[in-house]
This record gives structure tokens, C-alpha cells and sequence, in this order.
């Protein structure tokens, strides 16, 4: 099954994993859930205390770009903004196969 996917590590400010997964719960968790164009999410902390890191699959590109779009996520990014150190790091995907 191809597709296209989203590989995302944010790191943030010290202490403040816990506020930036509440921003998370409330704006993107409820949306995705809702979003049919999302075929995986993965949302997971890493053994750093200050990281984290979220796998999307889409059906496609245009997908991806129209999910950032939305009022959700310009809310979502809004708020949780001042709790990160920098813009995150994206790596993206052509995927070629996955189960």
C-alpha cells in the first residue's frame, strides 16, 4: 500500500511535554480521529523527557497539505507554539510499502 507519511520530532521547552500533549488532545487528537485521509497516526514520547515524535500516513500529498490547512490545526499550532524550541523537524515519506 502506498501512500505518503509524515515522520515529526518536535523538542520542548524544558518540562513542557506534558502542556504541549494537553494542546494536542484538545486541537489534533479529537480531529484525526475524525479525518479519514489519516490511515495511521502514531503519537509517542521519546526517551528524551523534553521530545516527541508523531508518524502520520496519508493516502497522498495534497492530504497532508490539506490537514494543515484546517482551523483545528492553525489553532493547535497557535497554542502550542510558545512551548516548543523551534519548529520541529519533518521528515517526509513516499511510501513504497507498509502492513
Amino acid at each position: 500500500m502506498a501512500g505518503y507519511a509524515l515522520f515529526i520530532q518536535h523538542r520542548t521547552k524544558p518540562g513542557k511535554r506534558d502542556d504541549v500533549e494537553a494542546v494536542w488532545r484538545k486541537h489534533i487528537k479529537p480531529t484525526v480521529a475524525a479525518n479519514e485521509d489519516h490511515v495511521a497516526y502514531f503519537y509517542g514520547f521519546g526517551e528524551d523527557p523534553d521530545s516527541i515524535c508523531a508518524f502520520q500516513k496519508y493516502p497522498d500529498r495534497e492530504a497532508a497539505t490539506a490537514f494543515v490547512k484546517t482551523p483545528q490545526y492553525a489553532a493547535y499550532y497557535e497554542e502550542v507554539s510558545p512551548l516548543l524550541l523551534g519548529e520541529p523537524i519533518i521528515t517526509a515519506l513516499d511510501v513504497q510499502w507498509s502492513k
